[in-house]
């Protein structure tokens, strides 16, 4: 990640944006964090900023200024199995050290502390303490994840997660997704009307059309889902069933446009030289990231 551009996003007042203002934050609601993911996702931001914003919104009013200013980079573990809903135990505590293990850490090479989510607490640990370990994995996108290992170390224990926390960040990533597939159709689009086949622009010929079609539609019931969704998480009401299915929505969708993207752009949409190949595998590493809860998982896209 670019230090220089997580200053300048700090700098803009993105990092807290649903905290109060009393706890540092912007103050504002899931609709302005949404709009700001799906920036994001257009843009293949390549900071964790989704991945820092779900640390902070764990922490509450117990947010470090460190963190809410971008000097320090606080990510959170709170996994040990892939990616879901569901908060993790095992982490034990004795005389303020702790021990355990957290799975699927994004970016965990980049941060300067982790927040280390149980069921019954929060720890921040300096990223540098005795008795922290890494074992780091490469993603397709050219990110990572890691296994954090802990073995006594020293930590300053936090208030219990406000479980609510997660499900602003699967429709944070189901934004991110929205973001990510219109800019790839946006390219895809402008690709069908500057490439010539057979003496004309191959955006001309029917069988492309009816699939661009079908992207187009993908998008818009994507879209459609996700405000629904954002609307409902803003009233305060329970949405973690319209949360799952915005982001199982959301990570189908993605998939579908992104692969037909790289398809409608021939040979040269699967060279590195191509950008639309970077929307593909950042798709396919954000399908599953802050998935849909367990008891849930099987509710079907809508």
């Amino acid at each position: 990640m670019d230090r220089g551009r997580w200053s300048e996003i700090s700098a803009m007042g993105w990092l807290g944006i649903r905290l109060p203002e009393t706890a540092g934050g912007a103050g504002l609601g899931m609709a302005e964090y949404a709009a700001l993911a799906g920036e994001v996702g257009a843009a293949l931001l390549p900071e964790p900023f989704i991945e820092a914003q779900l640390a902070l919104d764990l922490m509450g009013k117990d947010a470090p200024a460190e963190a809410l200013s971008g000097d320090k980079l606080v990510l959170p573990a709170w996994l040990d199995t892939p990616d879901g809903l569901t908060l993790a135990g095992g982490i034990t505590e004795a005389e303020g050290r702790i021990s355990g293990r957290r799975r699927f850490v994004p970016m965990a090479a980049a941060a300067d502390v982790f927040l280390v989510v149980s069921t019954e607490a929060c720890w921040l640990i300096d990223a540098k303490a005795a008795g922290v370990s890494l074992e780091i994995e490469s993603t397709l996108d050219g990110g990572h994840t890691a296994t954090l290992i802990l073995d006594g170390v020293e930590a300053k224990r936090l208030s219990a997660p406000d479980a609510k926390a997660l499900e602003a960040a699967a429709l944070a990533t189901a934004s991110a997704l929205l973001g990510l597939m219109e800019r790839a159709f946006a390219i895809t689009l402008d690709y069908l009307k500057t490439r010539v086949q057979f003496g004309q622009p191959i955006g001309y010929f029917q069988a492309l059309q009816h699939k661009a079609v079908d992207m187009e539609i993908e998008i818009g019931l994507t879209r459609a889902v996700l405000r629904d969704a954002v609307e409902t998480f803003d009233t305060g009401d329970d949405c973690r069933r319209i949360t799952s299915r915005a982001k199982a929505r959301a990570a189908d969708a993605a998939m579908l446009v992104t692969r037909q993207a790289v398809q409608f752009h021939g040979a040269i949409g699967y060279t590195d030289e191509a950008d639309i190949g970077l929307f593909l595998r950042r798709a396919w590493c954000w399908r599953r990231a802050t998935a849909v809860p367990a008891f849930i998982a099987n509710v079907t896209a809508a």
